[in-house]
């Protein structure tokens, strides 16, 4: 150390700085990088799948099991939501398209047709599975994240490739999707491939062997095929899931998706089993609210096709997720609002959002909040309309909603052609006072940053 002696004062000071930067830089790379796996909250004994002695988690549910293959791959498929992401609005099925506004930029969906010059006829098994494993082309080229390979690449191979026998068989399109518009560094897919090498373990998935068969069911499910966390779980800073905060909630896409932690208040903690198997395999649960939105594609596209058993597999899997509270979301208001439009709020003293609302709403949803048609006009209870954000309620009022359901086609018209930014944040500002625990304070510029993330 006689260098560092001879250094001058100013010098020793700035390569001690340096030297103290740089153990912080890798201090936090390490915090992130090691940080928990999405199923280490459970401790337990994790085992090969061979290795394990219960019922095999993966594969197509009893019901299916002397399905043929294709058949097989299309249960896979609608477990994984592959066609959400890769049918564009108002496009065919698979055949990409779909534009992902994000925080970066614009990405657009893959055509994953068996099309040979523009979807994926000419990929070779290895080269699917290196895309739901890796997260690389059949060029080797990384994909960006909104390929969910970190959650992807536990599915078995069997699985995979069940999947993308189903794909083959589907009529070939041909559809050359418009190329990402990203600035400079995410356009430098190089960099995706250093963030896989850190947060994707390629590694298959390894049940818990101290866990039952239907958790392990349910987590296979949850965490690989249906990728749960890649919306519902916060990112770090190297835009990799954070699992210290699993199920806590995320925005995504100019949506939020809510919190589905064992919170009582902020989480689905108070949910019964049977609510939440009502939620998710049709988008509703009395009391609780109306999926919408990417979770509202995701129950039509995808968990209402589920069987029963699977249902229920997540259902076990997902009340096990330990608590996290979200402190900017108040505990849900279950009660009704007063049955005369006389009586209630105006938010922020502004009478404009009543009217919007008596004009448009008030005939489905009711001046309490019961829907006085159908009971998935309720707003009553809903997460969305007890969000100070009133994030996803702007959002559903500027691009509606329409499912089919047990009890017939549910819609509700979109009124972003109807209305301004500055009308649609009052009424979502008086939805969120009216029925819900905290008004909300939306502005009509984040309205309009909302329509552009559509």
């Amino acid at each position: 150390m006689n260098w560092f002696n001879r250094l001058s004062a100013a010098k020793r000071t700035l390569i001690v700085i340096a030297a103290a930067v740089v153990v912080v830089i890798a201090a936090v790379s390490g915090w992130m990088v090691l940080g928990p796996g999405p199923m280490d909250f459970a401790g337990g004994r994790r085992v090969a799948l061979a290795d394990y002695h219960e019922a095999d988690p993966t594969g197509v549910p009893p019901e299916l099991e002397r399905a043929s293959l294709v058949q097989r791959g299309e249960y896979l498929e609608r477990a994984a939501d592959c066609r959400s992401c890769h049918t564009a609005v108002g496009g065919t099925p698979f055949a990409g398209g779909r534009a992902f506004t994000i925080s970066i930029g614009t990405l657009y969906s893959a055509n994953i047709t068996p099309d040979k010059e523009t979807g994926i006829g000419a990929w070779s098994d290895a080269a699917f599975l290196g895309a739901i494993h890796k997260g690389i082309d059949d060029e080797g080229t990384p994909l960006y994240p909104a390929m969910p390979s970190a959650s992807f690449t536990g599915m078995t191979d069997a699985d995979a490739l069940a999947i993308k026998a189903y794909l083959f068989s589907l009529k070939p399109v041909h559809n050359e999707v418009p190329q990402n518009s990203l600035g400079f560094p995410f356009n430098q897919r190089w960099l995706v491939g250093v963030s896989s090498f850190f947060f994707n373990p390629d590694r298959r998935f390894e049940p818990n062997a101290d866990r039952s068969a239907q958790w392990n069911r349910g987590a296979y499910l949850a965490e690989n095929l249906a990728h749960c966390g890649e919306c519902h779980t916060p990112r770090n800073l190297a835009f990799a899931l954070d699992n210290r905060k699993k199920f806590s909630g995320e925005f995504q896409a100019g949506w939020r998706a809510y919190n589905i932690t064992a919170d009582k208040e902020s989480g689905v903690g108070a949910w019964s089993a049977a609510e939440l198997a009502q939620y998710l395999s049709t988008g509703h649960a009395d009391g609780r609210g109306t999926a919408a939105g990417p979770m509202g594609d995701a129950v039509d596209n995808s968990l209402k096709y589920l069987t029963p058993g699977d249902i229920a597999a997540i259902v076990s899997y997902l009340q096990t997720v330990p608590a996290i509270a979200s402190t900017d979301l108040p505990a849900t208001k279950a009660s009704p609002a007063p049955a005369s439009h006389r009586e209630g709020v105006v938010a922020d003293g502004n009478p404009h959002g009543k009217q919007i609302f008596e004009g448009a709403c008030a005939s489905c949803h009711g001046w309490t909040g019961v829907g006085p048609l159908t009971r998935y006009a309720t707003l009553t209870g809903a997460r969305a309309v007890n969000d100070p954000t009133a994030t996803n309620v702007a959002q559903i009022v500027l691009n509606g909603m329409a499912r089919d359901t047990p009890h017939g086609k549910v819609f509700m018209p979109a009124f972003g052609n109807a209305y301004s930014d500055t009308e649609v944040a009052a009424v979502a500002n008086y939805v969120t006072a009216r029925f819900g625990a905290q008004p909300s304070g939306i502005t009509a510029k984040q309205v309009a940053k909302l329509r552009q993330e559509n």
